[in-house]
């Protein structure tokens, strides 16, 4: 049997940007996405802690060293810049396999979105 399981956590970061003209996504600086082993193109759920909304949208990549966290096309109306939200990416492995793996945790400053 199969399970989905968390595999990659962004743990509170600022909402840096909201563009609702752009067509969707949600754009993360390639430092954390490194630090949180997501890639672009992967689904990924935004958990909202200033609102409790929670959407899923895809990942692309920001400027490197930037701390970009924005919020892209329709889901820029779900966070407002400032937020805090949580970014989580999920993965689907073997039951037996889920007991012992580990998920990739990434803790920036929340302020600055930067590694420490």
């Amino acid at each position: 049997m199969k399970i989905q399981v968390v595999k990659s956590k962004i743990h509170r970061v600022s909402i840096t940007e909201a563009d609702l003209n752009y067509i969707g996504s949600i754009t993360i600086d390639e430092d954390l996405m490194d630090a949180s082993n997501l890639i672009e193109g992967e689904k990924v759920q935004i958990v909202n802690c200033n609102n409790g909304e929670r959407i899923e949208t895809y990942v692309i990549k920001g400027e490197r060293g930037s701390g970009v966290i924005c919020l892209n096309g329709p889901a820029a109306r779900r966070c407002a810049v400032g937020d805090i939200v949580i970014i989580i990416g999920y993965g689907y492995m073997d039951f037996e396999e889920a007991k012992s793996f580990k998920p990739t945790l990434c803790f920036p400053d929340e302020k600055t979105n930067k590694l420490t």
